[in-house]
């Protein structure tokens, strides 16, 4: 869940500068030789479009990746990121797009020994399980920072399949197991990341797995049953936990697969036969795309092709807070935080009527576990606690102002930005804290002057760019954030903590602990430790309700 307002420059300035081929940095995967560049302005090296699992295509489409730990060629031009995977993309142009987008790209500091055995931050981006790419995200400014501090780390960021093709639905898709197929995409680039990363300089032992909104959901939901403790030591969560997309099983989604079929030209025929794999495997990649983008346009929902319950022995096998009452995690510190106005992005701006939203949320969140009269109940109450009142709205700290719109589009963007980023984060941290799990909680506040008088706030996603060093519009209180931020990063992936004294002086970071429920305010102008209690009888509404909020069973 990230919307993506990248321009065309910002994509541009993420190519890094050409090394003549003699000079050029190069490492030596098995038989091939991988031929990077030298990043501009940076003394690293850069190898990109590396693949690490076989290209989906044909009867490889709509299966588990083939991890791909070997190159077929003697040689690789890995002088550029590979093409982003196909999905609803309007931040990268069309020739950018491929179905075989399974490549995985590493930044590192120039020089280094391949016993260097350097920490390993990798990469997970969002885009709502439909749109982004690794191309978007240049590790540069993280690894020349992590150099100045003396604390050197290699970064990674790779491409998951998205949309219909990375998250199919349906009882087909359920039948052939061919759910969550993006997740394992993820758990791929980590098994690449351990086989190689060694070569790079890199140590298998030392990988934090980051990401933010769809990329935290994943790596979230890999806590829960997957081989994530093998594969990563730490993760930071940033605006995503397990509970954050409505989980349900395939079926659910029926509409969503048969509206996808539809789309594929010479598959329409086959869209509620049951049977559209087989055809869907023959198509060409023109008319997969022609299907993938109708399928997105036509979801009753926001976001249609998310990650599903798969059952016994899946990655998502029920609803996290069932796993998490089990024990069924894993026991990997981490950081996971939210920003102030979650729910801003994500709701209409037309929004006008709250018996409507009511109506919708309700739409959204049945069949539940429970009956619908209590489900209505829930809801009930929940508007009970998120009165229409403009001055207890998202933007918060915002007064009675409404931006021009409806006094309704603040009552929601509170709910929506509670229901599904703070509550389900603040459920997590609270339950692997009291597991002994060693966790960092933050809310991020920085204004950004780009949304001043827009009614989107501290907006999702709007602490990416001070994480990446790319602000659009920086500010001194910006800035230094920036700096910050990276410094905690670098710092916990080097440390598994976020306060090892090096680099920007900066405030301790309290551990969360059921004793001391504190998170860190990130804020230029006034970085410090709050409790975690704002809107707490809300949020503890929504995380007790019994079976409503799919957060819960």
């Amino acid at each position: 869940m990230m919307l993506l307002t990248t321009s065309l420059p910002f994509l541009l300035a993420y190519l890094v500068a050409p090394s003549s081929a003699r000079n050029a940095p190069r490492i030596t995967l098995g038989r091939t030789t991988i031929i990077g560049r030298d990043v501009t302005g940076f003394k690293q090296d850069f190898f990109g479009g590396i693949p690490f699992a076989e290209p989906p295509l044909g009867n490889l489409r709509l299966n588990p990746p083939v991890l791909k730990t070997e190159l077929s060629v003697s040689t690789l031009n890995a002088t550029d990121f590979g093409p982003a995977c196909l999905g609803f993309q309007p931040a990268i142009p069309r020739d950018r797009l491929s179905e075989d987008c399974l490549t995985i790209n590493v930044f590192r500091p120039s020089g280094i020994a391949r016993n260097a055995s350097l920490p390993v931050l990798f990469w997970t981006y969002g885009g709502g399980f439909d749109e982004g790419g690794s191309l978007l995200y240049n590790g540069s400014t993280i690894v020349a920072q992590s150099v100045a501090r003396g604390t050197p780390l290699i970064y990674v960021n790779f491409n998951y399949r998205l949309g219909p093709l990375g998250f199919p639905q349906g009882q087909e898709a359920d039948d052939r197991g061919a759910l969550n197929l993006g997740l394992k995409d993820q758990i791929a680039a980590l098994e690449w990341v351990q086989h190689n990363i060694g070569t790079f300089g890199g140590d298998k032992n030392k990988v934090t797995a980051f990401g933010e909104s769809a990329g935290a959901m994943m790596t979230a939901i890999l806590y829960l049953n997957s081989p994530l403790e093998r594969l990563a030591r730490g993760a930071i969560l940033q605006s995503g936990s397990a509970g954050t997309s409505l989980t349900f099983n395939a079926e659910r989604r029926e509409i969503d697969w048969q509206n996808f079929v539809s789309g594929v030209p010479h598959c329409a025929s086959k869209a509620e036969s049951g049977n559209t794999f087989d055809c869907l495997r023959a198509a060409n990649s023109s008319d997969i795309l022609q299907g993938v983008l109708e399928s997105l346009e036509k979801a009753p929902e926001q976001f249609g092709f998310v990650p599903t319950l798969d059952g016994p022995g899946g990655l998502f096998p029920d609803v996290a807070s069932i796993l998490f009452a089990r024990g069924q995690f894993a026991r990997i510190p981490f950081i996971a935080g939210t920003v102030l106005d979650e729910g801003t992005v994500f709701t209409p701006r037309t929004i006008n009527s709250s018996i409507k939203f009511r109506d919708d949320i309700i739409a959204n969140f049945s069949p539940p576990f429970t009956t619908p009269f209590d489900l209505r109940h829930s809801v009930d109450r929940l508007f009970q606690l998120y009165p229409d009142v403009p001055a207890l709205g998202s933007p918060f700290n915002t007064g009675n102002e409404t931006f021009g719109l409806s006094s309704v589009y603040k009552q929601a963007a509170a709910i929506q930005g509670d229901l599904f980023f703070e509550a389900p984060r603040r459920l997590w941290i609270q339950i692997a804290s009291a597991a002994g799990i060693k966790c960092f909680g933050y809310l991020f506040t920085e204004p950004d002057p780009a949304n001043a008088g827009t009614g989107l706030g501290v907006a999702h996603a709007s602490d990416v760019p001070l994480l990446y060093g790319n602000q659009a519009d920086p500010t001194p209180s910006s800035n230094r954030l920036s700096k910050i931020m990276i410094d905690y990063w670098i710092s916990f992936a080097t440390s598994l903590n976020p306060n090892d004294n090096r680099g920007i002086e900066r405030p301790q970071w309290p551990q969360y602990t059921p004793s001391n429920q504190v998170v860190m305010q990130l804020n230029g102008a006034n970085l410090t430790v709050i409790p975690d209690d704002y809107r707490s009888e809300q949020i503890n509404f929504i995380n007790s309700s019994p079976s409503t909020f799919r957060h819960r069973r």
